[in-house]
């Protein structure tokens, strides 16, 4: 029987975050089952052959590399931003068509290309939606808790201009250099009203919100985190009530839709817990390529696309200084999880 082999990109080991790739393989493997229970496409299954990245970007690239030797109809898939770019570059040299699920780096290749499309909304779109919420909330003096990173250093960049016109200041706390607690007495001197977690987790994030949450000095100040930690499970299971009430990015819609309720129930059965927007994303990645295969015989027809998945109609367009085709855009809040009930969301802002 001929098999449309699907290559699947997704960080399952450390340094990688485990949690989301967990969550990005379950999406990715629920959408080929109920591809296949409806007949496949044209009739031929869908596949999937997965590598393990652990958001190695050199790893991401050899992967790509032999994927394409193995001659499949497409790659998807990869959640960390410096190795969704090593994937995206490879395989805009080889020609191999790739949808990136979730990483979102405005920059995802160095130049344009119509090998490689996005589901995830580009970082310039959704921080500065972050942005926006920390405005409204009041904030005027941020502070970043940082590492040395491409994708820490763009969102910094990202946050800055948008926040300047406003009168607003972003101040860069290097983590690299100082202990949770000497952030903590920046933060005081520096007369921050916000912290914004621009690092890994669970180190040196954990760490870090729990020497905040136990200095009295920091009792007013907002804990935030853009990029998206508090959104696993692991986050609350790892930092009880003092991981609550700490607004993050996630790509979900206010309501769900009837297919999305059908996926996050059947999602929520095979994790044993509730789905983060992760899991939503490599579901639909799935149904992006069976649509490009279906209706034209390959993936990487982009502008051809139009699929209704599990957070809206996904379409494909040109974005200005972004090189590759991207869904313009997934759905974006802010959201926190609530202190009276830390496995319950709160959305706090939506763009």
């Amino acid at each position: 029987m001929v098999i449309h082999t699907i290559g699947a990109l997704v960080p399952l080991s450390r340094p990688g975050w485990v949690e989301a790739g967990h969550h990005l393989l379950a999406g990715l493997e629920l959408a080929v089952r109920d591809v296949n229970a409806s007949g496949g496409v044209a009739g031929r299954p869908l596949r999937l052959e997965v590598r393990d990245t652990a958001a190695d970007p050199d790893r991401a690239a050899a992967a790509v590399e032999e994927l394409a030797g193995l001659e499949v109809a497409a790659v998807t898939g990869e959640f960390h931003s410096v190795a969704a770019r090593a994937a995206a570059e490879r395989a805009h040299a080889l020609g191999v068509p790739y949808l990136c699920s979730s990483a979102v780096l405005d920059a995802l290749t160095g130049q344009p290309t119509d090998s490689v499309a996005r589901l995830a909304p580009a970082q310039s779109h959704g921080w500065r939606v972050y942005g926006d919420f920390l405005l409204a909330a009041g904030h005027r003096r941020v502070a970043v808790a940082t590492q040395p990173s491409l994708y820490w250093a763009s969102g910094t960049r990202i946050l800055r201009d948008h926040l300047a016109p406003h009168g607003a200041t972003v101040v860069e706390l290097d983590m690299s250099a100082l202990s949770p607690e000497a952030l903590c007495a920046a933060l005081v001197e520096h007369r921050a009203s916000a912290l914004l977690l621009l690092v890994g987790h669970p180190e040196p994030a954990a760490p870090i919100v729990t020497s905040v949450r136990r200095d009295p000095r920091l009792a007013g100040l907002l804990i935030g985190a853009p990029a998206g930690q508090p959104e696993l499970p692991g986050w609350a299971e790892l930092l009880g009530a003092d991981g609550a009430a700490i607004p993050f990015l996630r790509y979900l819609p206010e309501r769900p839709t009837p297919l999305g309720r059908r996926v996050g129930s059947a999602l929520r059965d095979g994790l044993g817990r509730a789905p983060s927007f992760v899991a939503f994303e490599g579901y639909d990645a799935i149904l992006v390529l069976a649509d490009a295969l279906r209706t034209r015989g390959a993936a990487g027809a982009w502008p051809d696309v139009a699929v209704e998945g599990t957070r809206g109609e996904i379409r494909f367009s040109r974005v200005p200084g972004i090189g590759v085709w991207q869904w313009a855009w997934a759905p974006v809040q802010v959201a926190d999880r609530d202190p009276a009930d830390p496995a319950r969301f709160r959305v706090l802002h939506t763009g």
